[in-house]
């Protein structure tokens, strides 16, 4: 009988793993009970819960909490950012994650798609000539760090070329949060987008960073609540989850330093043991627990489901897709040929993260890659 291991979770980049203390916290909600827009003493309670939390998640990205709106989660902030402004102009990289690329065509603006080099860098001329070129008000939108790669963008850059043409600038700063310093005010951006589950946080909550004073038409409307910017009673346990999850992640930066080291070594040795294969991103400033990696002629998927019978959890690309392993646009804007995006595996490490996940790994998947390249090379000859 084939042995059994435990499971080695290396997809935090689709969903961490809630830490201990927000499980608690939000346990402890449903406990009491209150309402936080009713006056009484129950409802006072539940709103000082509300708030508390509003202020770690605005100490985690350095944004003052009357900025911060909750949200059901990073799409419904995306959603906010990209349709709550009457904009004429949208301008976005190709490298977005598919609640920005989706959104897109509904704002009623008029969709631009500036360049990006083999690690998916913008072209920071072509956004300034773009912005130049065009007419009416225009809002940029580029996330801080690619979800699929990791490669983190230079946003204050190109937030300063858009204040200089007047344009309005949004992050997507979801996968950033919690894995490097984020700064709304010293990104000089807008609009930020956060959301919980990809730091330790409860799934179903987000967040929506706005600078002060800008002009943001609700989607959700019939009340008055989140500074009458969403209407509908606050998800107080995910919120304060959220609020948890936020503190912790601020508290232990930090530990980034020790993945970064997990991550390093987990690609030299890809490197040595499987030398064909391709690692995405590696010239450019990368999130330091992301690797995005592709051996050409062994398909995503075949690797998903491989690895997954050993107790390895890795995606391909975004989680956002149903389950379907597709193609990664991504990975197409940033040059690779159809051929290689359909043979990219992202692995993404965590709080969690041990080098025993990593010598796992390295223990299963070259020699998975060998067998499947083998088999690969036979029914060619067959053919």
């Amino acid at each position: 009988m084939m042995a059994r291991h435990l499971q080695t979770y290396l997809d935090y980049n689709a969903t961490a793993p809630v830490y201990a203390a927000v499980v608690d916290a939000v346990a402890e909600t449903f406990n009491t009970v209150g309402n936080p827009s009713s006056v009484h003493q129950a409802g006072r309670r539940a709103r000082a819960r509300v708030e508390a939390a509003r202020e770690a998640v605005a100490a985690l990205v350095g944004a003052s909490p009357r900025n911060i709106v909750f949200t059901s989660g990073g799409t419904e902030a995306n959603n906010m950012a990209l349709c709550g402004l009457a904009i004429d102009r949208l301008i976005m990289t190709p490298v977005e994650h598919e609640s920005v690329r989706q959104i897109a065509d509904a704002t009623g603006a008029a969709v631009e798609v500036m360049a990006v080099d083999r690690n998916g860098l913008p072209d920071l001329e072509d956004l300034d000539r773009r912005l130049a070129a065009g007419d009416g008000s225009t809002l940029v939108s580029a996330m801080l760090a690619n979800n699929e790669t990791g490669v983190i963008l230079p946003v204050a850059q190109m937030a300063r070329i858009a204040r200089a043409h007047g344009a309005l600038f949004h992050t997507d700063a979801i996968q950033a949060a919690g894995k490097i310093s984020v700064d709304f005010d010293a990104l000089g951006v807008d609009l930020m987008s956060l959301s919980a589950h990809k730091l330790g946080g409860p799934q179903g909550v987000g967040a929506l960073v706005v600078r002060d004073n800008l002009d943001l038409r609700p989607l959700l409307r019939g009340g008055g609540q989140e500074l009458r910017r969403r209407a509908g009673t606050e998800n107080i346990p995910g919120i304060v989850g959220f609020g948890v999850a936020a503190k912790i992640a601020r508290q232990h930066l930090d530990d980034m330093n020790r993945i970064a080291a997990l991550r390093d070594r987990l690609e030299a040795d890809i490197g040595k043991l499987v030398p064909e294969a391709i690692v995405f991103g590696q010239g450019a400033p990368r999130l330091s627990n992301t690797t995005c990696v592709a051996v050409r002629g062994v398909s995503s998927e075949t690797q998903i489901m491989a690895l997954d019978l050993e107790g390895i959890c890795v995606s391909a690309g975004s989680a956002c897709s149903s389950g379907k392993v597709t193609p990664s646009h991504v990975l197409a804007a940033m040059g690779a040929g159809e051929d290689l995006a359909r043979c990219a595996i992202r692995i993404s490490l965590g709080w969690g993260s041990t080098s025993g996940d990593v010598e796992r790994f390295l223990e299963v998947w070259p020699p998975l890659i060998a067998r499947m390249a083998q088999g690969n090379s036979s029914k060619r000859q067959a053919s």
